[in-house]
């Protein structure tokens, strides 16, 4: 059975994508990233001397703030800034510079749905621009499922408010790492069966999520690709400095 969508796209489709590097003059790295009518804004500054009180001083710190479009920021985007900060950690190299804290500005331009996999896909790149050490990049996404136990991929804000639950899914972007190929495992897994983060709201069987860990980690090949093509020349270029 095939669901409707009011833009007409496939459960599987994607919105079209977009991102730019080095949009802001005074950061270390920027980029932007849309979905759709989704658009995020990313910005690093740092690495920077000292890291919080709680935080370990024999390895960087990232630092994430998070800014609603418009009003207070507020549970919800506190729980989001958790989510980002633990993804980027989880794949920035934070042996190289020590006692040191990279701070990440998410801006929120525009909310169509799947915002936190555009927050974490622009924090991502802006990273990238800002040349901060990486094992891999993230790609990230969004499942729904429907009442009638269909999943969609990458959800407009209309049709989010009609699922009733969701995945939030982060899934290692294996072309783009720098990790050497004998330590792309995780406990004895080929890194291709890894999964950096997820997260999911709502009730949702084993069966359904493990289903939508298929349908995401199949659709991330489309967003790897494209990640590829819009960074791989940044990728290149720090490689010359460093060498």
């Amino acid at each position: 059975m095939e669901i409707d969508r009011v833009d007409g796209r496939t459960a599987n489709q994607l919105r079209p994508l977009a991102c730019s590097r080095n949009i802001l003059n005074r950061a270390h790295g920027s980029a932007s990233w849309s979905q759709g009518d989704t658009k995020v804004l990313a910005a690093v500054y740092g690495p920077k001397a000292g890291v919080k009180k709680n935080e370990n001083p024999e390895k960087a710190c990232v630092e994430v703030i998070w800014k609603p479009k418009t009003g207070q920021i507020g549970k919800l985007e506190r729980e989001y800034e958790m989510i980002v900060k633990r993804t980027l950690q989880s794949i920035c190299i934070l042996t190289i510079n020590p006692n040191t804290t990279t701070s990440v500005i998410v801006q929120v331009v525009n909310d169509d749905g799947s915002l936190l996999p555009c927050a974490i896909n622009a924090a991502c790149a802006a990273l990238i621009d800002a040349g901060i050490p990486l094992k891999h990049l993230a790609v990230a996404i969004c499942c729904c499922l429907a009442d009638s136990g269909y999943v969609i991929l990458d959800p407009t804000k209309l049709e989010e408010q009609k699922m009733k639950a969701f995945a939030y899914l982060v899934f290692p972007n294996l072309i783009l790492s720098v990790l050497p190929e004998g330590s792309l495992k995780v406990v004895g897994e080929p890194m291709e069966h890894a999964i950096i983060t997820s997260v999911t709201q709502g009730a949702m069987s084993v069966d359904d999520y493990l289903h939508c860990l298929d349908r995401g980690r199949a659709a991330t090949a489309k967003m790897s690709a494209f990640l590829r093509k819009t960074l791989q020349p940044q990728i290149s270029s720090d490689s010359s400095k460093a060498g």
